[in-house]
């Protein structure tokens, strides 16, 4: 059973839609249920003004990229990248623990368009998260293998 805001942000979500030539882009999916989160950032002096989703999957996966949305806009990226699957799952009242992982998902895909971002500003990109696209982009590349190559 998901709680009231869950279903407030799966029936209403907020910041859907893609940014024009935004400044990081985070994808990531779910090999087990098959979400796909896309996130994208607008960056300006070091803080994410503007912040979009396009999400395809449960109740859940909505919720959680609209729910991160809120959370990240007009943070700095330091800050933004202290965001945590707890955070979201508070804010949002709880998950049912079938559905904790949309709020991994939800994170990954911020810290993926940050990743995104660094790496375009050609900024230097912290340890942590480096390891955490590394895992990201090894997790692809199996998913790949089974099902072939994704377009994007």
């Amino acid at each position: 059973m998901y709680s009231k805001k869950v279903m407030q942000y799966f029936l209403h979500p907020k910041n859907v839609g893609e940014i024009k030539n935004p400044s990081g882009v985070g994808e990531v999916g779910n090999i087990v249920c098959g979400d796909v989160m896309k996130l994208y950032i607008k960056v300006k002096s070091d803080i994410i003004k503007d912040i979009k989703f396009k999400t395809l999957g449960c109740a859940a996966a909505i919720a959680t990229s609209s729910i991160i949305t809120e959370i990240a806009k007009n943070k700095k990226i330091e800050d933004a990248l202290k965001i945590s699957k707890e955070e979201i799952i508070k804010s949002l009242g709880g998950l049912p623990p079938v559905k904790i992982h949309c709020s991994v998902l939800a994170v990954d895909a911020l810290k993926e368009a940050i990743y995104d971002y660094l790496k375009k500003s050609k900024r230097e990109i912290p340890i942590d998260l480096k390891k955490n696209h590394e895992r990201i982009e090894k997790e692809k590349k199996i998913i790949e293998k089974m099902y072939g190559k994704i377009k994007r």
